[in-house]
Order: structure tokens, then sequence, then C-alpha cells
């Protein structure tokens, strides 16, 4: 029997949140016949892509998203699903964006288009108009609201979606069983940072404003003066990343952080630290402070983050108004021990295995109805 395919449109698959939660999904559904086929938004190759095609997925390529683009990007949207009247199901997670695709989804007569809002807001900058135009392009278009969190959901679509229809939470899940605490792991991730009994205070995440890495440093360098022995472990890349790295060497940092660029293996690193620290200036509901805490380890994160976000009751969370030295004493005087977590985040439908059920059993419904619906 051919497998179901869905076309999920994402900006492009490397290793952020949105993707890793995706591929979570993609591997537990591939085996039971429901395969995903990725309409990306860059011509570089993402991380994910070699594994995507090893699965049996498809990926399809768009140009950037850009003001000056939008007459050639629509034209080439409408010959995309013109050519490809196979897809019954579209998932578009690109937030504002989506409703580009999902305005030409519908043209193209696609019964089932999910838009999925990731962000809970956005910089005020030049761009804030254009993002006004795309949000506008989502009115009346979507089949289904999806958000990762109620806030999220807010933010894109308001109080209620055009027509009033219900948005569904769908929970941001990650595979808890792999990050069970192991000590002999620990021991190892911390002999590679050269952590010894240090204080290592971690944090992962893409090197753009929205981080908030120069606070981050702030928290940092007031924490050093108070306990030399503590090391910032920082994963992730960006375009902010030579500038973090400038300042933290001005500040006389860099022998204390460790700048590990982007890792495939953040399961096994958050054993290695005893907090993780998280001052974003926005976010919808991320995953990676679903996966810290599924690795037992306390959390303290900007006031800004969704309160959502606290599954384990593990998260601490701390006004962006706050000095550096008040956030460092909060981490001096948090705990350091890692829980287990694991039952907690299942109950609480943070499993990946269980939403990929779920989900799975979602998208076969909407191409039943749609079967039917054509009969």
């Amino acid at each position: 029997m051919e497998p179901i395919r869905i076309l999920q449109v994402v900006t492009i698959m490397n290793r952020g949140g949105l993707e890793t939660m995706l591929m979570n999904y993609y591997r537990q559904m591939s085996k039971n016949g429901i395969q995903f086929d990725f309409l990306v938004h860059r011509t570089e190759e993402g991380h994910y892509d070699k594994e995507i095609i090893s699965l049996g997925g498809s990926i399809f390529r768009m140009p950037p998203i850009k003001p000056g683009n939008y007459r050639r990007y629509f034209k080439e949207l409408d010959a995309f699903f013109a050519r490809h009247k196979e897809y019954k199901v579209v998932h578009a997670h690109m937030n504002e964006n989506s409703g580009f695709a999902i305005r030409a989804a519908k043209k193209a007569g696609v019964p089932c288009r999910i838009i999925h809002s990731h962000l809970s807001d956005l910089a005020l900058d030049y761009k804030y108009p254009f993002r006004l135009y795309a949000r506008a392009a989502i009115r009346g278009n979507p089949s289904h609201y999806f958000a990762c969190s109620a806030r999220a959901g807010e933010w894109l679509y308001g109080k209620k979606p055009t027509g009033g229809q219900a948005v569904t939470v769908l929970n941001n899940a990650v595979n808890t069983e792999d990050f069970r605490f192991d000590e002999g792991t620990r021991a190892e991730v911390r002999a590679e940072l050269n952590a010894g009994d240090s204080l290592v205070i971690g944090h992962i995440g893409r090197f753009n404003e929205q981080k908030n890495h120069k606070f981050l440093l702030d928290i940092f360098e007031s924490l050093h003066r108070r306990r030399k022995d503590a090391l910032l472990v920082l994963a992730g890349d960006g375009y902010l990343r030579p500038a973090i790295e400038r300042e933290a060497e001005r500040r006389g940092l860099s022998q204390s952080i460790r700048f590990l660029g982007v890792r495939e293996d953040v399961a096994r690193l958050l054993q290695g630290m005893d907090l993780f620290l998280f001052p974003s200036l926005f976010e919808g509901l991320p995953v990676v402070l679903v996966e810290a805490q599924a690795a037992g380890l306390t959390c303290i994160v900007s006031d800004r983050i969704t309160k959502e976000t606290d599954v384990t009751n593990r998260v601490t969370f701390l006004s962006l108004d706050q000095s550096p030295d008040e956030w460092s004493s909060a981490i001096l005087s948090a705990s350091y021990e890692h829980a287990d977590t694991r039952a907690m985040l299942r109950e609480r439908g943070y499993d990946a295995a269980a939403m990929a059920e779920w989900l799975g059993a979602f998208y076969r419904q909407q191409l039943e109805t749609a079967a039917a619906s054509s009969q």
C-alpha cells in the first residue's frame, strides 16, 4: 500500500526546536504508513535533509520569502500546487508567512490546510509592516488552526480565528526516554567540556536577537564574579555568534565559556549541565525547554515565555527588568539535582510517541473526510 503523504511547509530543516519535533513525529509515523514531504524556503541543505531522504521523504525548494520577491513567490506557489495534486493535507509552520502557502493550497483545492503558530511575539523592526501583510493572507484560508501554546495561538490568530474556529494546542513533545539521566554519560560530557567540578550553566539556541545572548553574557559575568569555577556552555549557531564571541573575549570570559556550535547530541549534552538558562525576549513554547526539563534540569527563564512552559515545576521565571546580579543570585540558590521527570512529561502530554499517534490519527481522519466528500 502506498504511504499517506503529508506536506510540511517550513523555512529550512535545521536542528531547531520545531524541526527536531517534526523529525520526532516523522520517525514515528514513517513506521505506520505516513510519509512527510517538505516544502522548504532555502536553497542550502538543511541538517535533517539527508535523513528525510533516507526515510523516503521528498524535499521541494522555494525561494526565500522577501518583500521584493512576493510576486515571483506567489507564482511559484501556485505552480507547485498545480503540479502536486497528490497533497490533501498541508501543514504550515512558518508563523505569519504560513498564510501565503495556505492561501495557495486553498486556491488549488487542498481540503485540509493546517496553520501552526510556534511563536508568541516578534520584535518591532522594519519587517513589521510586511508581517502584517502576511498575517492578512491567513484570514479565512486555513481549515484548521494549531499552536504550540494558547499564547502562541492568540498571538497569531487573535482571541478567535476567523469564523470562530477553535485553536488546537499541540504540545511540543520530545522522546522522553532519550533524556533518561545517566551518571556515566554525565561524566563523559563533563570530561569533554573540561568541566571538572565546575558549576555548568547551559543554553541551547540560535545566535539571534530573540535568544538575548548579550543579557545572557551579563548574567554569566555576574555569576562568574561570585563563582570563579562557573562554566557557560552555549550550543547553537547563527549570525550573532562572532559578535558574542568577541564580547566574551573583551570581558575576559572566553576561558570560562564553551561555544559548541550546532549539536546532534542535545539529550546527551544536557546530562553534563547543572542548570539551564534561557533569557529569551520572546518564544512560543520552546522545545529545548521541554528537553531541558526532560533531562531533569532546573531552568531559569525570562518571564516573556509563557507559563505553559513549566510542565515539571522546575522552571523559575524572572523579569528581564531584573538585574544580572538578581539572575545570578537565583542561579546560586537553585537546585542542581537532575530529577526523573519522564512520567510527569508523559502524563502532561509531552511524549513524542503519544503526540505522533494523535497527529497521525488526525491526518488519517482528515483524509477520510476529504475522500468521503469527493464521492
